[in-house]
């Protein structure tokens, strides 16, 4: 497979890094922050699919299973899920419900955390995995940052 420049990976995550935040006494933008970082989390995995499989051969393309998204795509960077399908407005889930809408957030964050964790079953690549250690310790982050925000929510501190 391609290469991985280290150097690319860990500038997008010193950018990551400035975006992250800390200390709200409120809850009430928190979600844009979350979202602002979370782009980065495709910005940064779309950087990592793209150093790994800029460089690929026709034969490796075509044994690696990447023919039919060669076909369409070349090598570039399409976002899709790992069976293929690519990412729409139907990812993405909003009730208009505060409360509901933050056990999506969770869930979200779960489901995120355990792709992670997926990835990095499959992975032998030390630059790689320390990349998805990072964003994997973000969602957790997350995780616990919308808990914080159902329960102001729940107690009745946030509006």
């Amino acid at each position: 497979m391609g290469s991985l420049s280290k150097s690319k990976v860990e500038g997008s995550s010193n950018l990551h890094k400035s975006w992250i935040f800390s200390g709200f006494s409120s809850t009430e933008h928190f979600d844009t922050d979350i979202g602002t970082e979370e782009l980065a989390h495709l910005e940064i995995v779309s950087t990592i699919v793209h150093q790994l499989t800029r460089n690929l051969s026709m034969e490796e393309i075509e044994n690696s299973g990447l023919g039919p998204y060669y076909i369409d795509h070349t090598v570039a960077v399409w976002p899709q899920s790992a069976a293929g399908i690519p990412v729409n407005s139907c990812e993405f889930q909003s009730k208009g419900d505060p409360i509901t809408d933050l056990f999506e957030d969770l869930a979200a964050e779960q489901k995120a955390r355990s792709t992670y964790d997926n990835i990095l079953r499959l992975s032998d690549d030390p630059d790689v995995n320390n990349v998805i250690r990072f964003l994997r310790e973000r969602e957790i982050v997350h995780f616990q940052r919308f808990g914080e925000a159902l329960q102001a929510k729940v107690n009745g501190f946030a509006t």
